[in-house]
């Protein structure tokens, strides 16, 4: 089955204001559709990223893959690899870590791998799960991910979310999530406000769900003192600390005092930050993201070395469709030592989407693993139509939430750590 035609559509779709210690959600976010098409007539889909330097470079990817067997994963990375140099795109938005070439790399690759499994899984009639080892679990645990966020982008109309902007807003917010899509984990994006504001608010959250699992993650916004004081003031009310501050030393430190695991999806992005953060205690649970990682055969090569050497894993999230939510699950189902329930943005994207509704759907927190060949979900070509248009007409071509911040807050500004 060799690659005969590669289609990538960038997408836009609407996305709340949602704050974060970089500044807001712009109106848009962006991603970026991968269709493979085999010389046998086989399709299959990847999705990732949306911003111009990436979308350019899954581009120019994507022109040199045809005529490859999408069995041959290490032709296909190989493939990928040449067009990247030594390149490296950095996010605007700075909350998914350090840019390495690695991780460049990894991030271009990912959709085209999503999307030959996929493939590889329809030719066989068997979900992509089974080409990774087959499942242990038959549904995948996901948390409801909390902001802060305001009414609404300034100058429209309130959004269904409604403002959070205290401890009270992010109760109903959990409440709303929950009702509808029976979560069992709570995530709260910290990094916002002053920490004695947001641990307040985490043990608000722990009055009005005593048995929910909680998480903050304040992306680094916190000092090593201030990381260590919030950890010793939550301590047996989350279940762990999410990138409370930058880089691996100072992670190794707040580790070493405080009672919780710290979790990264910032100071750990590539294999290569692996033997470092092992060696110095840094982390405790890794929050994996094929979408950087490079893809979902790597990121089960990742979830073995975790086991290996005692560290729990989990899935991070961003602004993403059913594409990556049902790779993500495929993934999640396949991996033995999966210990806390995944990130997902799903909930926010108001049931906008590029996939046709019926594959993918939450019950009692979970997304059980579609049961069709491949990835399990079909295209709604309407759909992506749509939101290709829009990604024409909405002027955005990166994610950049501090200047969009700026925009109302000129003074801002996103240094970190901040407290």
């Amino acid at each position: 089955m060799l690659i005969s035609d590669i289609r990538v559509t960038p997408v836009a779709f609407r996305d709340p204001p949602l704050l974060n210690a970089a500044g807001v959600h712009q109106p848009w976010a962006l991603r970026t559709i991968v269709e493979v098409r085999t010389d046998d007539g086989l399709s299959g889909l990847g999705e990732t990223y949306g911003d111009l330097a990436h979308l350019t470079k899954v581009r120019a990817a994507a022109r040199r893959l045809a005529g490859i067997d999408v069995h041959h994963h290490h032709a296909l990375y190989a493939a990928v690899a040449q067009t990247i140099g030594g390149d490296v795109v950095t996010d605007r938005h700075g909350l998914t870590g350090v840019a390495t070439r690695e991780k460049t790399l990894d991030r271009v690759f990912s959709p085209f791998e999503v999307a030959c499994l996929d493939i590889r899984g329809k030719a066989l009639g068997r979900p992509v799960c089974d080409l990774l080892g087959g499942p242990v679990r038959d549904r995948v645990p996901y948390s409801a991910y909390l902001f802060y966020k305001w009414a609404a982008h300034p100058g429209e109309p309130a959004d269904e979310f409604g403002a959070a902007l205290d401890a009270d807003g992010l109760i109903a917010q959990a409440r709303m999530f929950v009702e509808e899509y029976g979560f069992r984990s709570i995530k709260l994006k910290g990094g916002v406000f002053p920490p004695d504001v947001e641990v307040d608010a985490v043990l608000a959250l722990r009055e009005a769900f005593p048995d929910a699992a909680l998480r903050i993650d304040p992306n680094g916004a916190w000092s090593v003192p201030t990381s260590i004081d919030v950890g010793r003031k939550l301590a047996g009310t989350i279940d762990y600390l999410e990138d409370p501050t930058l880089g691996l030393a100072a992670m190794a430190e707040v580790a070493a005092r405080v009672p919780m695991p710290l979790a990264t999806n910032m100071c750990v992005v590539t294999f290569e930050h692996l033997p470092a953060a092992i060696r110095d205690g840094a982390v405790g649970v890794l929050l994996s993201d094929h979408h950087y990682w490079g893809g979902l055969v790597r990121s089960t090569q990742l979830a073995r070395l975790c086991a290996t050497f005692g560290l729990r894993l989990s899935m991070h999230s961003n602004s993403h469709l059913g594409i990556s939510l049902a790779a993500m699950t495929h993934l999640a189902a396949a991996v033995p030592n999966l210990a806390h329930a995944c990130d997902t943005h799903t909930p926010w994207q108001a049931r906008q989407d590029v996939v046709k509704p019926g594959a993918l759907r939450f019950a009692d927190g979970a997304v059980p693993v579609p049961s069709g060949p491949g990835l399990g979900v079909e295209l709604d070509r309407d759909a992506l139509e749509a939101m290709h248009e829009q990604y024409l007409a909405c002027g955005v071509t990166e994610r950049d939430d501090t200047s969009y911040m700026r925009t109302f807050q000129p003074d801002f500004s996103p240094v970190r750590p901040r407290w």
